[in-house]
């Protein structure tokens, strides 16, 4: 069984869904696992400590200065105790505290306390879930490495409809059973090279022509990248974003030194990934000084063609597994497919950046992917999520070709 032995240290808020929690309990507790449970004030008003005692075998703990659980299971020794700690349900409230940092109760504590990882299941209304605080603060936890399991749709319990319900049990002990299996390093030994953000190409010494490219979704595949086995190489644009675990990173600001970073190293590379958004045309000329403001109603700006990163490696003698990406606003497949056909690419991801929720400076995304003897649909997704399933997609198409 893969859950036996573990430790799971179950979490819960404040929220309807938390009723739930025990028969996730006892599901976890049917494969093996050892459960520890947890409440917060807010939790006790929805489901009692004496039903999650009675199905997890275990005392519930409940407050942060215990003196009676100082001396044996306090919350430094529950924290060291844990393998995993997954909080079923979270609600908004404890969401925003722990992308704080905050420990005011015993469940915060235990989560800056324990080295063990953190799965957070949300559970909220739709609207506080849809509402940009919420969503940053998971894209925090999410920066973090906190794993965010959920929410589902459908009817909820205040009578709306949308994003918010927890996931059934059944699916969190699915997820946990997932976390513990040994993870597959389908590109373990590759050297992999990829491009994330934007370019800046500049017009004068304070301003510059750019796009709206957050960088996320390329951060997130050279993170899912490693934790596949590769050996990543990130050739970044500027951005501001902390630089994935064991992923070497270059900083570059134009195309043209985003163009010299690549081929300097791409030689060494057995797979490409072109996820930058980078600019097309650079101004031909850099004024020295900051341009002036002068009577006319109009500037014009002579622009040069940039060089074609991605075209120039799928070029190559001996190329990489070259992937490229066609971020559109319109006739998506017509012009991914074209993409791949002109620039003799293995692969092309294609999303609609037109679509509200996704694309550039969204922590969500959706793609269709385009190789020359087939397609797939990558639905809406967190970019972490994303970008694990795209990864290894890359993986089984590279070795179905070498």
């Amino acid at each position: 069984m893969p859950l036996t032995g573990k430790r799971i240290l179950v979490g819960l808020s404040g929220g309807i869904a938390a009723y739930k929690s025990a028969e996730l309990v006892r599901r976890l507790k049917e494969r093996h696992a050892e459960v520890r449970v947890v409440m917060t004030e807010s939790a006790k008003s929805f489901i009692t400590p004496l039903t999650l005692q009675a199905v997890s075998g275990e005392p519930v703990s409940d407050a942060l200065l215990d003196p009676a659980a100082e001396a044996g299971m306090g919350h430094i020794e529950l924290a060291k105790w844990a393998d995993l700690v997954l909080i079923a349900p979270a609600s908004a409230n404890t969401l925003a505290r722990l992308a704080a940092g905050l420990a005011d109760d015993l469940l915060t504590t235990l989560c800056l306390a324990t080295p063990a990882s953190l799965a957070v299941a949300p559970a909220m209304n739709q609207q506080m879930y849809r509402h940009p605080a919420t969503q940053d603060n998971l894209a925090t936890l999410a920066r973090r490495q906190t794993l965010v399991w959920g929410p589902a749709q459908g009817a909820q319990a205040c009578g709306d409809v949308g994003p918010g319900r927890m996931l059934e049990p059944m699916a969190l002990v699915g997820l946990v059973e997932q976390h513990f299996a040994p993870k597959a390093q389908p590109l373990a030994g590759i050297k992999l090279m990829l491009t994330a953000g934007p370019t800046r190409e500049a017009l004068d010494p304070v301003r510059f022509i750019s796009n709206h490219s957050s960088g996320k979704m390329g951060f997130a595949l050279a993170q899912a990248a490693a934790e596949l086995g590769a050996e990543v190489t990130l050739v970044s644009g500027p951005v501001s974003l902390a630089t994935p675990a064991g992923v070497q990173r270059l900083d570059v600001e134009s195309a043209a030194q985003m163009h010299a970073a690549v081929m300097a190293g791409i030689d060494r590379q057995q797979i490409f990934i072109a996820c930058a958004a980078v600019a097309d045309y650079a101004p031909k000329t850099v004024a020295s000084h900051k341009i002036k403001k002068t009577a006319a109603d109009t500037m014009v700006i002579e622009l040069t063609k940039n060089p074609d990163i991605v075209a120039n490696v799928a070029a190559l003698p001996n190329k990489p597994f070259t992937v490229g990406f066609a971020a559109e606003t319109r006739d998506v497949e017509k012009y991914a497919r074209d993409k791949l056909d002109r620039k003799k690419l293995d692969m092309i991801a294609a999303n609609n950046v037109a679509m509200a929720g996704q694309g550039f400076n969204s922590d969500d995304n959706a793609l269709t992917v385009f190789w020359p003897t087939g397609q797939t649909e990558l639905p809406l997704a967190g970019k972490t999520e994303l970008a694990r399933h795209l990864l290894t997609l890359i993986a089984e198409k590279y070795h179905d070709t070498h």
